[in-house]
């Protein structure tokens, strides 16, 4: 005897009833029509995109039984997905723009230093609560080899079905992903894409002598081939890992290596290559995560005669992966990992009727806003907000200080040219800047894959160091500690008004310093991007509440802006945000407008009081910041 119904919506958003009898258990009947709705959802989801997705891989691979498997995957993909990640992209679907409301603010972490494991991250789910964070990005966590100087961080994979086991498993993966997404928090995995560990199955019997194995990667007899790449391919890493290929001399092969050695590039001019890479994402998404990070996507396609980044057939690879997410789990977003000028991040975003990424980097603001700090001139700055003034809606940037990675100066030289700057010298000067060899610097940093020849070394360090508050605190200069307070606080409401979404690294909202033990340590010495790195301090992180100290100072202030802007709805991600004359070039300003409403912003660059042209702002303090709600400047 039937008592009950249950609904859930099929593929035109219509409510599909299904019996339950009087113990709550679904009738055979019931089970049937729920596998009928299942496949009608995937088979209406399918035919919007089909005739697209067919074109663009035949278009590149013109390969029709390789089409249809990667068809077939999708099919299985989608069976294998819960029932509760199911009703979740349900719920997206109804708001597809969640993500670009103004209360999600992030954090990037590495399990192992935040919490130890997993399940260590799971128990501290509270303090992403009390810090305002509905999104979460976990740094690489799959199955790496346990020599450190071969795991590259995590970025040499060797399982991407398998957890690193001193971080957990999958089992534990899942269950962080289900009690944050209770919690409203969203999860970001990164997914290698451009090559695998030299440890992977697929490599080993590649090594073994395998062809159908070697065929996934770029495999050479002799130099030939090589030497014509490296023509137009340019270095990743000229110093600690050069040229991008390596000679094995137990299989008397040469393997391209565009990073490092350990780590093989895969050939997706393979499809195969390319069909498994998509299944281990869509095997991601259906563990529970949310929005996945494809990891130095520009390298993924490589032909002679070019330098191998940002091809053509690089978009086509990641909007078929768009439509692969877009079928399987459409609550799935892709962040694209695009470390380059705006002319080269902007195509990443697709256009509004055929999207590639979700989200992107905002990376060359984030190495303008340091610039501002070093020269206390914000009119690069300008220049390169203007620049991104008026992307499309769909387009959202990810807005950051650091993150796990170094800062490089990849600015504009030709706009810093019109006012005498040249690239080699002023490189040299930021580098001295924050790593407090210029004279009256309070920044303390360390540089990263240092090239005398090259002259492109790269920065490191927390934003509480570069800032100054490790040399104030180590001084013992209260006056000093206030303005490096300041100027933190500063550059994190700076990021909280950008438009986009805002992402702290671990650690920073409570203003940890520069972790020098790394130099100890055998296993992270080699690197110095290990000195942001450090293990999170949760005994010193109680204080985080006492205003006394400079910690609970930060912390205080962070979190006042954080639920300001929560708070507010002329921070959604889709306002208009641009730049403003303030009269000074020590000082940004910037209006926001949404919803028939505006903002006006300004951020002093300078340790000294300026006076703005700006009435309403009038003269602002050492490192100031001021967000004036209703008012702009007609």
């Amino acid at each position: 005897m039937l008592e009950a119904w249950s609904y859930a919506r099929d593929a035109d958003g219509r409510r599909a009833e299904i019996e339950i009898d009087s113990k709550g258990s679904k009738t055979m009947s019931a089970v049937k029509n729920e596998k009928q709705n299942r496949r009608r959802v995937f088979d209406v989801r399918l035919e919007k995109y089909y005739e697209e997705l067919k074109d663009l891989y035949m278009g590149l691979y013109n390969d029709e039984e390789a089409f249809e498997y990667f068809i077939r995957m999708l099919k299985k993909s989608y069976r294998e997905r819960k029932q509760s990640l199911r009703e979740m992209d349900i719920r997206r679907a109804d708001n597809p723009d969640m993500h670009h409301s103004n209360d999600m603010v992030g954090m990037m972490l590495y399990t192992e230093n935040f919490a130890g494991d997993l399940k260590g991250v799971k128990d501290r789910l509270d303090y992403f609560k009390e810090c305002g964070i509905k999104y979460v990005h976990l740094m690489p966590l799959l199955d790496s080899p346990e020599d450190s100087a071969r795991s590259d961080g995590g970025y040499a994979v060797s399982d991407f079905r398998k957890v690193r086991p001193d971080l957990g498993t999958m089992e534990d993966l899942e269950k962080l992903a289900g009690s944050c997404h209770r919690r409203g928090i969203r999860v970001c995995l990164d997914f290698v894409m451009n090559h695998t560990s030299e440890d992977h199955e697929w490599a080993k019997a590649a090594r073994e002598g395998d062809p159908l194995a070697q065929s996934r990667y770029y495999f050479y007899d002799d130099w030939d081939i090589p030497s014509a790449f490296e023509q137009t391919m340019p270095q990743v890493f000229p110093e600690t890992a050069p040229g991008n290929f390596t000679f094995f001399e137990d299989m008397g092969k040469i393997v391209m290596t565009t990073f490092y050695p350990f780590q093989w590039d895969l050939n997706y001019c393979n499809p195969m290559v390319f069909n498994d890479m998509t299944d281990n994402m869509l095997y991601l998404a259906n563990r529970g995560i949310d929005i996945v990070r494809l990891d130095a996507v520009p390298y993924i396609w490589k032909e002679l005669g070019t330098k191998c980044r940002n091809l053509p057939q690089v978009h086509t690879l990641v909007r078929i992966m768009n439509i692969a997410c877009r079928v399987v789990c459409p609550g799935v977003l892709l962040l694209g990992e695009v470390v380059m000028e705006p002319s080269k991040v902007l195509p990443y975003f697709g256009t509004e009727e055929r999207p590639e990424c979700d989200m992107l980097y905002n990376v060359t603001t984030m190495a303008s806003i340091w610039h501002s700090m070093a020269t206390r001139d914000v009119r690069l700055l300008v220049h390169q907000l203007r620049q991104i003034e008026y992307v499309p809606s769909n387009c959202i940037f990810q807005n950051y200080l650091r993150c796990h990675d170094d800062i490089g100066w990849g600015l504009d030289y030709d706009f810093l040219g019109l006012f005498g700057a040249t690239e080699a010298p002023h490189k040299k000067y930021l580098n001295d800047w924050f790593t407090g060899k210029w004279q009256g610097s309070p920044s303390r940093g360390e540089l990263y894959n240092d090239s005398e020849w090259m002259q492109d070394a790269r920065l490191c360090g927390t934003t509480a160091s570069l800032c100054g508050i490790e040399t104030a605190l180590k001084e013992g200069d209260e006056e000093a500690l206030d303005r490096a307070i300041a100027a933190d606080v500063m550059l994190h409401a700076l990021i909280l008004t950008l438009r986009g979404i805002p992402v702290f690294y671990s650690g920073d909202e409570i203003g940890m310093l520069n972790d020098y033990g790394y130099s100890d340590d055998p296993g992270r010495q080699a690197d110095s991007r290990n000195i942001h790195r450090g293990k999170m301090d949760w005994e010193h992180a109680e204080e985080r509440h006492d205003t006394s100290t400079p910690m609970g100072k930060l912390f205080g202030e962070i979190q006042k802006l954080v639920n300001t802007r929560k708070t507010n709805e002329i921070f959604h991600s889709d306002a208009h945000v641009y730049p403003v004359n303030t009269g000074d070039n020590r000082v940004l300003g910037m209006e926001r407008e949404y919803g028939g409403k505006k903002m006006l912003a300004v951020f002093n660059f300078s340790p000294e009081f300026v006076d703005t042209e700006i009435e309403t702002v009038g003269r602002i303090e050492p490192y100031g910041f001021r967000w004036l709600f209703g008012i702009g400047r007609d």
